[in-house]
């Protein structure tokens, strides 16, 4: 059973992460677009293939899931932030992350508290439900991660010269321990 501890952590601290990663490659699509002097809306509203989201979209659905998987597992169904899915330019999409950021971090551990064994539903599942463990591990956590990832991979399929370290982010390394 996975604890309130550790859904904060996945949920607050590795989702906020994750965001504040993706203002920083959008930072570097803005860069990119100014050096080769195209509208960035142009980036926005690239997809990967014909029937996938466009950036935006992607950008949009990875926030909506951030939020969304936060208030269902603590039980804050009422509390979530209502987004119009009007951005259209980079400021605007960056906004939008930045204030899931900060409603993420409206969470405190014991917020999760009997988060796993909660039942989560959502509309279109007709009645059918989930544990909040089944739906953070099999619902949240994939679906959070194949949207923030397709975002980096349309972004790096434009040829905006990010990497893996940007995906990542800066990583909490410790110096090696004297032997």
């Amino acid at each position: 059973m996975i604890h309130a501890p550790v859904i904060h952590a996945i949920v607050v601290t590795q989702f906020a992460k994750m965001l504040n990663n993706l203002v920083a490659i959008l930072g570097e699509a803005e860069k990119f677009a100014a050096e080769k002097k195209f509208d960035t809306s142009i980036l926005l509203q690239s997809r990967l293939s014909p029937d996938q989201f466009s950036l935006v979209q992607q950008i949009r659905t990875a926030c909506d899931t951030a939020k969304l998987g936060a208030a269902r597992l603590a039980g804050r169904d009422k509390d979530v932030p209502v987004h119009a899915d009007t951005e259209q330019t980079m400021a605007e999409i960056k906004a939008r992350i930045e204030s899931v950021i900060a409603y993420l971090k409206g969470f405190s551990p014991d917020a999760f508290a009997g988060a796993a064994e909660r039942r989560i539903t959502q509309p279109r599942w007709n009645g059918k439900s989930l544990s909040g463990q089944e739906f953070l591990v099999q619902h949240v956590l994939p679906n959070f991660y194949f949207h923030v990832t397709t975002a980096y991979a349309i972004l790096r399929h434009n040829g905006v010269g990010i990497g893996k370290k940007n995906y990542l982010g800066d990583m909490p390394y410790r110096e090696a321990v004297a032997a």
